[in-house]
């Protein structure tokens, strides 16, 4: 597949996302997705056990808005002194710049939060979309794109988009199983941040993405 042709099927993928998220975020306002998100809720609470839950909290912190601008601070520092300060500007606006705007969605939607379970603590943040699912995806995506294109094989490549991608979906299934997110937030989450990773990574990729 041509460059040009990758291109513009990320502007596909994005304007796609965008437009299920903005479907979503409008049932979800309308209270029209509240059956499935009970039932999902209720079936996922099903399964806790205490070592699950253990595991959830430990999940759910790596997906953590602020623990993960923490990281991107580090790694771009890190890029900046190798001589890839675009690459760091790019982590930075693909992290901290999707954190910012998922927490000024949540104002518009003003969704509230569902109540948690096992006693954690209740964010004070409005609930649609989620910030974890948002920001983990925009940072585990741009670092698997990163990560597998200087990786020396096949194997490794394959490797580190699924270890990615597993991660990103067990830090949503923590926010539900953790009662603080409905599961269209999370779905809106995963759907706003997909919108703005693949609208990002056609202005920057090549050799922005790719070692020095």
């Amino acid at each position: 597949m041509s460059a040009h042709s990758r291109t513009r099927w990320f502007y596909v993928i994005a304007a796609a996302a965008l437009l299920l998220f903005l479907w979503m975020g409008h049932e979800a306002a309308r209270g029209q997705t509240l059956a499935f998100d009970s039932a999902v809720r209720d079936a996922v609470h099903r399964l806790a056990s205490a070592p699950l839950t253990r595991t959830m909290m430990v999940l759910t912190q790596m997906g953590a808005p602020a623990f993960l601008i923490v990281v991107t601070l580090i790694a771009g520092w890190r890029f900046s002194v190798r001589g890839e300060a675009r690459l760091a500007a790019v982590l930075a606006i693909a992290t901290i710049g999707a954190s910012a705007a998922c927490e000024s969605l949540k104002l518009i939607y003003h969704r509230p939060r569902p109540a948690a379970f096992f006693g954690y603590d209740e964010p004070l943040t409005f609930s649609f979309p989620s910030g974890h699912a948002t920001t983990s995806l925009c940072f585990y995506g741009l670092f698997s794109i990163i990560l597998s294109g200087r990786a020396k094989t096949v194997r490794r490549r394959r490797a580190v988009w699924f270890g990615c991608a597993g991660l990103v979906l067990a830090i949503g299934f923590s926010r539900v199983y953790l009662g603080v997110h409905y599961p269209t937030d999370v779905l809106g989450g995963y759907l706003f941040g997909l919108a703005w990773i693949c609208g990002i990574v056609p202005a920057t990729a090549g050799r922005w993405l790719r070692p020095s």
